[in-house]
This record gives structure tokens, sequence and C-alpha cells, in this order.
């Protein structure tokens, strides 16, 4: 019987099957494991991370178990998964095509940046804040947006070595996911206490001295 002919796959381009991959609006193409391109997969697993939280209010808002105070919270955190990509297309723009940028659409603004802080300050007047570092994991709503400021750390952590070895005029990158691993942090806190739990401290509590256990 004669071979059936291959399907080919709009998505498999195998393209990259050397290792490479292109950026946007350039016609070079770089490795996969540079560091642009390591800070834009960064960026696109924060948005992934996002989305664990998303889906996980969205079954509470199925089930009727969305607390109140959390109510805009599913918006927020589209409005930010969305603010990501505009992060990532800064990140995957060939540096010789800066200026093919567009405000807002692969350039990340002053603007988005007053955005986060806003949201910040607003978010952390109506939190009690811990006194001490905390372990992640008290709901599961919460693990997944401090999964995502982890997620956000580390594509600062690439931005910035980036910015060094390249600068960018007006850049507003770095700051851009500085703010908004602040952010999430106080997300997590307000996803914790709006379900009326309390973050775990990072330290156990100290053991009584001997003799006293029971006194």
């Amino acid at each position: 019987m004669p071979d059936k002919p291959q399907r080919k796959s709009a998505v498999a381009t195998r393209r990259g099957d050397d290792g490479t991959t292109g950026l946007l609006f350039g016609s070079a193409r770089v490795f996969k494991d540079e560091p642009r391109t390591e800070a834009y997969g960064d960026v696109d697993e924060a948005v992934a991370a996002l989305g664990l939280a998303r889906a996980e209010l969205g079954l509470k808002a199925q089930y009727g178990t969305l607390p109140r105070t959390l109510d805009g919270l599913p918006d927020l955190i589209l409005r930010l998964q969305r603010e990501l990509f505009v992060v990532g297309a800064e990140l995957a723009t060939d540096p010789a095509a800066l200026d093919r940028q567009v405000a807002g659409v692969t350039r990340v603004t002053a603007a988005m940046v007053d955005g986060i802080d806003a949201i910040l300050a607003e978010t952390e007047a109506a939190v009690e804040m811990p006194r001490e570092f905390v372990v992640p994991g008290e709901t599961r709503l919460s693990a997944a947006l401090e999964l995502a400021r982890t997620i956000v750390r580390r594509a600062e952590r690439r931005a910035v070595a980036i910015r060094r070895a390249e600068p960018i005029p007006e850049d507003q990158l770095v700051p851009y996911l500085n703010r908004l691993a602040d952010l999430l942090w106080i997300l997590a806190r307000a996803a914790e206490q709006g379900e009326s739990r309390t973050a775990t401290p990072s330290r156990a509590e100290p053991a009584l001295p001997r003799g006293q256990a029971g006194d």
C-alpha cells in the first residue's frame, strides 16, 4: 500500500528543529537558549502560572465559593496576563528594530508601570501585612500567585542582564516586572485573607525551654 501523505501542522513549522527561533521585526534567527529568548520564555511561563490562578477563581465562581472581596481578581489577573504579552513582545524584538515597537503593544510604557503602582497601593491598604517571611501554599489560589511571582522575578533577572549588555533608552520593562512581582505577593496575601486564611510563617514556633512544658 502507498504511504499516506504526511499532514503538515500549522503550529509545528520545523524551522526551530535546529535550535533557533526568530525575533520580532528581524530576519536573523537566534538560538533558543540566548538570554533574550530565555527572558521572554520566562514571561510566557508567568502568563501560564497566572492562568492557574484565574482558573482557580473560575472554579470558585462556578461553585459559588468566590469571596466577595476577590470579585475583581479574575479581571485583574487577565489584565496582567495581557500586559505580560507586551513585556514578552518587547523582549522578543530584534535589538536592531527597537524603533519599530509600538507603545503599549510591543513596548512597556510608564503608564503601565504607574497602573501597577496604583493597584499595589490600593491592595496593600486593604491587606494585613505579615510581620515575617511566609511559606507559600496556604491556598491553591495564593500558591498559584506565588508561583507566578517567582517566575516574574526570574524574568526580571534575565531582563536586567539584557539591559546591562544592551542599554535600552527609556526602559520601563524592568521597573514593570519589579512592581508586578511585588503586586503578586500582595495579591497572594489578599487571596489568603479573602478566604479567612493566615499565611504560614517561614519559621516554626520556638520550642519551649526544658522544664516549662505544661507549666
